[in-house]
């Protein structure tokens, strides 16, 4: 009884709190009309997906490094991968804020990519290290050059690890709080930093509660697809 008590007073009781307030008065209804509604959702959107292919463009060459590469000091290279995955997230907002004052959208990217590139290699490079060399070496051995045999024998064997780190990191990078907030302000704001800043500054508890389901069912179309693509990444 102990952990049933446990959810509903730390997870159910606020749920249904914040679903109360988001349909008082048509919030919800009221929310999806608004312009400013889309607006932030498209920038939610469009920087998350900016950040994830950052993200993975860079972490393909670290999986590879960590899964294929046998020269000294790997061990330490998958070690050093980790480090911005586990940075607070103040350190990395002050980082970038130095390196670019001005902040921005770019920078909002970069750092949301800097945190994610040790999920898209280590997933990656997990399936990488197991996949046999024997297949990419046939196709090399048949004349194939280095890139088109990565195009055309180990890139469709990797897609599905690639495709499920890319929904997980897109999900943070949707979800951003700290970093947003920290490189955008007031200007560039997602639906993560709209909610504080509306529940904060404006107390808009309604609208907060609102936007939180318009993310919570983002969250949940993200969930799905990453949850399809880890199943076929264990099937391959």
């Amino acid at each position: 009884m102990l952990p049933v008590a446990f959810l509903g007073v730390f997870f159910a009781w606020p749920v249904v709190a914040i679903v109360r307030l988001g349909f008082a008065d048509g919030g919800v209804a009221a929310t999806l009309l608004e312009g400013s509604t889309w607006e932030l959702a498209g920038f939610t959107v469009a920087q998350a997906a900016a950040a994830t292919a950052v993200a993975v463009l860079a972490g393909l060459p670290l999986a590879w490094l960590t899964a294929r590469a046998r020269l000294p000091g790997v061990t330490a290279v998958r070690t050093l991968v980790l480090v911005p995955f586990v940075l607070p997230t103040v350190v990395v907002g002050l980082a970038f804020r130095a390196l670019w004052p001005d902040g921005g959208v770019a920078t909002i990217v970069l750092a949301n990519a800097f945190f994610n590139v040790a999920v898209v290699a280590r997933t990656v490079g997990g399936l990488w290290s197991h996949l046999d060399r024997r297949v990419e070496d046939t196709a090399r051995a048949l004349g194939a050059s280095r890139w088109r045999a990565f195009r055309s024998v180990t890139l469709p064997a990797l897609w599905p690890a690639v495709s499920s780190a890319a929904a997980v990191v897109f999900l943070f990078c949707a979800t951003s709080f700290g970093v947003v907030l920290m490189l955008g302000g007031t200007r560039y704001r997602t639906l993560e930093t709209e909610i504080y800043l509306r529940t904060v500054n404006l107390l808009d508890l309604s609208g907060a509660a609102a936007l939180s389901l318009v993310q919570v069912a983002a969250v949940v179309a993200a969930l799905v697809v990453g949850a399809r693509a880890r199943r076929r990444r264990e099937a391959a």
